[in-house]
This record gives structure tokens, sequence and C-alpha cells, in this order.
């Protein structure tokens, strides 16, 4: 009896350790399988519309990315390329292809981008470097390109018997079926380039590539590039046992840009010069085909960016006309939203009326009427269904921080149609006019989960269902972690602030807890959405701290009004915001008001210093990363377009200038981190701010990451990067 008693107590004991939840440590959040579970990226449909794909990271490794399959009829899903078969870790990315995925934000490897060709039959894959093409029949794998030197940028021809592809700064075309290769430009050296878009295009105005093929494949479009006036940074990229000069063409704010012409050729014909007008000193913005290849239609944005230019182009002699103007006294914000239709008419979207809209335009750029009112602002839009009349987007139509898709007629405009449910956030890729599209949608409970739609918003099936039952691996969390809460603040100008809070783990009112503001805080990025809660952010519930997060006048995806409060003005209105609601935060009567902190990356590293460099300022600690602490130090298009010339906003430039507050520092409250081969905000904006301490004699904590650029990429990094926020902010901000 004794030993049956204890294999009872044995066994009631099992049982009560198990149902107590697992303790979620940042060793598990940056290990494998990722904690927020499997996740489709880049998923397309067949142009046949039989066969879905996708990018699937591995489950042993989420740094490495396999190419899926599935049938859309049913079936299974099936690995089409295992990245393990051709890529390696050793492989050695030339500086081109390094660049171009950190401008693309692209942190994987193995494969990272795919195209399936008109016929449906084959998919091409480029893959460190090389170009490979996939059979869909006998999922047979060939290598399409074998040389020393990378091929970036490639794409099939939409009549899939050419690929084009750029190798070291000049554009090449190769013949699929003889395999036959041609240079399309001259010999690309140095400073001069041909099919690539420049550092500025790629960072800044979201253009990744630097050539067009012609719709009925007969023509290709490229751009030239000239950098010798670019002034040039000597940065050292300093890595873990070593070291190299890297001198960057670098265009800082009020300095020369390259010099971008466009050209036109027929494969075998001669290039002809595109007629972009006569000052140089523009970016060449965007380049659209018409559907019958004879137009080619260009985006010419002005220096000052406040001057958009939409000009029409005859293809075979260059000449160009201005088929449509836009104007703002502050900036224009550019999109991918202008579709050319079969008729000569065209779709815009423009910010005119206070929000972002579309339009319908006639075939000589008179405006017919708008699309979509409302004070609500369209984020992009999706498709267009010309039988119909009919186009989709997406946008935050009922509330900033939800997204959904919408249906409306562009012929007869009516009331948008919602086509997606409420209570979170979709990404959509519309396909064949509409009746199917692929959706992914993930809410605070509901982890990112990817399906095939019909035109009602139907599931017909999963492509990656991630459902968060027990096979999940973040299940074992799920009930223990609070969902976020939302509410709003008004700024000063009387604007709503959106606004979202995490509390600690075993919340109790009665107690007060120290808290840790979360920010980014600048036009590229809204922090408060209703989407699925980083884990890494639970760390910080599970160490005790309300985590909060606002959204600043400045950010995106709202009004003119709201976004424009910031211009000439970065650490004006931006930070007044985020001092206000740490205010607001002292308070609530379960928030410890002399231990509120922030963190933030990249312009969240710049608010981070900015608020902890206020006179009087309500923070207590602040962890600031590859922050830019002197906008005269950042590049032309970014920063020119929010805070205009060091020459004609000297002041501006000079008042936010993070050194100069350095006096209002409270000695031990800062962390300061960057990364030691930043190509994007320069490491000098870090040292400067070092040397300034340091001539001061104000203590302060440094932390450098050795050969990572503009962020920390990687599990063995970013569990060091949150084991040292978790140390500082505990010894900071708990008394």
């Amino acid at each position: 009896m004794s030993v049956l008693r204890f294999g009872v107590s044995a066994w009631i004991l099992c049982l009560a350790v198990s149902a107590q939840a697992e303790i979620l440590t940042p060793e598990r959040v940056f290990s494998d399988p990722a904690l927020s579970g499997p996740k489709a990226v880049g998923a397309k449909l067949s142009p046949d519309g039989e066969i879905l794909t996708w990018l699937k990271p591995k489950a042993s490794n989420a740094q490495v990315q396999d190419l899926w399959a599935v049938p859309v009829r049913g079936g299974a899903p099936y690995v089409l390329v295992d990245a393990d078969q051709l890529s390696s870790a050793s492989k050695i990315l030339s500086e081109a292809e390094k660049a171009r995925r950190e401008r693309m934000r692209v942190s994987a490897r193995g494969v990272v981008a795919y195209d399936w060709d008109g016929s449906s039959k084959s998919i091409l894959v480029p893959l460190d470097g090389d170009i490979y093409r996939v059979d869909r029949a006998s999922r047979k794998i060939t290598q399409v390109t074998d040389t020393p030197d990378d091929e970036v940028d490639a794409k099939l021809s939409p009549s899939g018997k050419h690929l084009s592809y750029v190798r070291a700064n000049s554009l090449y075309v190769k013949d699929m079926a003889s395999g036959a290769e041609m240079a399309v430009t001259p010999k690309g050296d140095g400073t001069l380039s041909y099919g690539v878009a420049e550092f500025i295009a790629q960072e800044e105005l979201g253009r990744y590539t630097g050539c067009w093929w012609s719709p009925d494949s007969g023509r290709i479009a490229y751009a030239k590039v000239d950098e010798s006036q670019v002034d040039i940074v000597p940065r050292i990229e300093i890595g873990g046992s070593a070291f190299k000069l890297v001198e960057q063409r670098y265009p800082k704010a009020g300095t020369k840009n390259a010099v971008v012409e466009l050209y036109v050729k027929t494969l075998n014909g001669k290039a002809i010069k595109v007629d972009l007008g006569n000052n140089s000193d523009i970016y060449l913005a965007r380049v659209n085909w018409s559907a019958d290849g004879k137009t080619l239609y260009v985006q010419r944005l002005s220096r000052t960016q406040q001057q958009l230019d939409l000009l029409k182009v005859d293809p075979a002699t260059g000449a160009s006309s201005v088929l449509l103007s836009e104007t703002s006294d502050s900036w224009i914000d550019l999109n991918n939203d202008f579709k050319p239709l079969k008729d000569g008419r065209f779709l815009w979207a423009s910010e005119a009326d206070g929000n972002n809209h579309i339009y319908l335009y006639g075939a000589d750029g008179k405006l017919i009427h708008q699309v979509t009112k409302g004070d609500w602002p369209v984020d992009h839009i999706a498709s267009v269904n010309e039988v119909t009349g009919d186009a989709w987007f997406e946008a935050s139509k009922d509330t900033p921080i939800e997204s959904r898709l919408y249906k409306v007629s562009y012929k007869t405009p009516t009331a948008p149609v919602a086509v997606t449910s409420a209570g979170g956030w979709w990404v959509t890729s519309v396909s064949d006019g509409g009746k199917v599209f692929i959706g992914t949608y993930s809410d605070p409970k509901t982890p990112s989960q990817t399906g095939l739609y019909d035109a009602r918003g139907k599931l017909i099936r999963w492509i990656e269902e991630n459902a968060l039952d027990q096979n999940h691996p973040y299940f074992a969390f799920k009930d223990e972690y609070s969902a976020p809460e939302f509410g709003t603040l008004k700024a000063s100008d009387g604007q709503d602030l959106q606004w979202s809070m995490l509390k600690p783990k075993g919340f109790d009112p009665s107690k007060r807890y120290p808290v840790i503001v979360s920010i980014y805080g600048g036009p590229a990025k809204a922090m408060v959405q209703k989407t699925w809660v980083n884990p890494a952010d639970r760390l910080f519930q599970e160490a005790g701290y309300i985590v909060f997060s606002l959204d600043n006048r400045g950010t995106p995806n709202r009004s003119v009004a709201f976004e424009r409060a910031i211009y000439k003005q970065f650490g004006g209105p931006d930070i007044d915001d985020q001092i206000m609601g740490a205010n607001w935060l002292k308070t609530l009567p379960y928030v410890d008001g002399e231990h509120i902190g922030m963190m933030g990356w990249s312009q969240g590293g710049f608010v981070t210093l900015m608020v902890l460099t206020a006179k009087d300022t309500p923070f207590a600690a602040g962890a600031a990363g590859a922050p830019p602490t002197e906008w005269g130090l950042y590049d032309t298009a970014y920063t020119e377009r929010y805070m205009s010339t060091p020459q004609a906003n000297a002041d501006n430039y000079e008042k936010y200038d993070v050194v100069n507050r350095l006096d209002n520092l409270k000695a031990h409250s800062l962390l300061l981190m960057h990364g030691m081969a930043d190509d994007n905000v320069i490491l000098a904006n870090t040292t400067r701010v070092i040397e300034a301490l340091q001539q001061k004699s104000i203590p302060f904590e440094l932390m450098l990451y050795p050969g990572e650029r503009h962020g920390v990429r990687g599990n063995a990094k970013n569990l060091f990067r949150y084991r040292l926020y978790l140390d500082f902010f505990d010894r900071k901000l708990k008394p």
C-alpha cells in the first residue's frame, strides 16, 4: 500500500506540474521552430490558377527558406526546391547582392525570390547569385547561369522566352531556348551601372529594379546610373575577426545625388534615350508600360519631392510629354497605384483631398472622377478587372489599427464593399480579375494564417493554416499572456493618437508596474496594429513590465494633416506626443510613474534619444539602437522629404541634433547600440554621441555588433540583444 500511495502522490504531483504553464524565456523565443509558427512568404498563384507556391522557413533553421507548392484542387503540400541542396551558408554573396538584400530587408538565405513563367510550366529561382529553373511537372532543377559573378534582379520576359539579369553592373538577356547570352547595355564599371536601381531608389523610393520588359517582350527599358558626383563616405565594416574599408557612395542630405537616365531598346536594336527633361537633379520614381506596349509611362519626382510628373513616352523615339502633375507644399508620397487601362485611361492614387484616394483619369490626363472618398486613406490598389470595371484595394477604413480588402467600381463609384472580415490585419494578393485572392490574416489572438479565398472572401484552401492548437509552438503560452488593449489619446492639435498596452503576466491592478515604451515613431512604420504580438514583446510581460506603444503624429496610414505635422521638424511634434503619452501613463494607478523607459531601433532610436534629452523628461531610461543623431548625416531622399535640406532648414537641423541636447541626459540612463557594418545609418551617427558623452563625462552604456548592418540578424545575436534589454531595464526601472 505504501508503494501505491507513493505512486498516486507522484502522479498527482506530475499532473499539477504539467498543468502549470511553461515560462517564456529568451532562449525559447530565439530558437527554432519559431514560436509564432510556420508562415508563408511570397505566396503566388500560378498563371493557370492550378498551383500555389510560397517560401517557407525551415523548422530547423528559420533563416533558410525552401520553395513549397500545393495543388489548388487538393493534395498535400510538398517541397519544390530544398534550399540545402543548392545553397550553402558559406556562400559569399557579392556586395551588390548583399546591398540589394539589405535594402529589401531580406534577412533569410536559401530561396528568397522566384517567378512563374507565363505558361505555368516552370519557375525561375534566383539563389545565392545564380539562377535556376524548376520544371513544374518533373520538378527537375536546371542551373541557368554559372559564372564567377552574381546575377541579380533576374526577370523572365512576359513571353517566357528571354531572361534578363544584371551582372557586374551591366544588363544581360539570355535566350531560354538556345542559352545564348547577349549584353543589352555597355559595360558598367566603377561609378557607372546599367539596369540597376541606385541606393536611394532602393532605400527610400521603394524601387528595387532598374529594368522593365514591355508586355510583348519586344523591348526592354533600363536605367543608366552615374554615381561619379556622389560623395564618398569611407566606412569601416568591422567584423569579429577582420575588417575592411568600404568607400561607399553615400548621398548625404544637401549633397549631390546620382544622375539617372532612362533608355529603351529592342533586343537587337539601338538604345533610345528617354527625354526626362532638362533638369538632371530629379528622381526616376516609377516606370510602367501600357498594356499594348506602345507607351511607356514614367513618374518623375522633383528633388524637393514637392512635384510629381507623370510622363507619357513614345518608346520608339524617347519623346515625352507631361500627362499629369501633382504638387504639395510639404512632400508627395510615392505609391505603386498607377494602373494604365487598355483603353488609355488610368487609375491614380492621390492625397489631394487630404487622404490617399483613388481617381480615374482619361487618356488625355484629365480627371474623370474620384473613385474612393472619406476620412480614411487607401493603402494600395490590389487589383483591377477591366471587364467588370472593379478595383480591389486594401485600407484601414474603419480604424487605423485594422486593415481589410475592399472592392469598388471605378466606372460608377459607390461605397466600397468589404471583402474580408474585420477585427485584425489582412495582407492580400488578388488574382484572376478578382475571382480569387491569397490572404494573410492575423490578430492579437491569431498568428499569421495564409489561405486562398474566393471573390466573397470564403476560404478555398489553406496555404499555411498555422492553427494555434496543441501542436503549435506557442500553444503552451497562449493563455498566460494578456492580449493588448487599445485606445486613443488627443494630440495638442486635437488629432487622435492610437496606443496599445500589454499588461504584465499576472497583472494586479492594485500594484504599480514599470513601463517600457516600444517605439518607431517615423513615417515608415506604425506600431499600433491589431496583429499577432511578437513573442519577444511577451518577454517583458513575463519580466513584470507594462509594454506600451503610441503612434505619434508623423506615422503612416493616416491623413495628410496627421502625417505632415512633422514636416521640417523631426524631433518636434513626434517627441511632444511621446512625452505627453508618458505623462498620461503616470496618471494611471497601476503605473510606476518614476520608472518609465523607452526602446527603439533606427528612427525609434532617434526618438528614444530625443525623449531622454528633453528637459524635465518623464523617461527614466532608454535603449537606442542604430539611431540617426544628426539629420545632415542621413541620405538625401528620406531626410530632404521630411526636413528639407540642411541649407534651407539650418535652424531645425541644429535644434534637433541629439548632440546639442545631451546636457539634459540623466547619467546612467542610456544604452546605445549599433551595428559595426551599418551602410544605412552609418556608425558615425553613434560615435559622435559617444565622443560628446565622454567629453561631458556623462556615464552611459554601449553595445556594438560586429559584422551587423542596420539590423541584428539571427537567433544567437538577438538572444543576446534581448538579454541585454532585460538586464538594462531591470537595473534601471525596478526599484
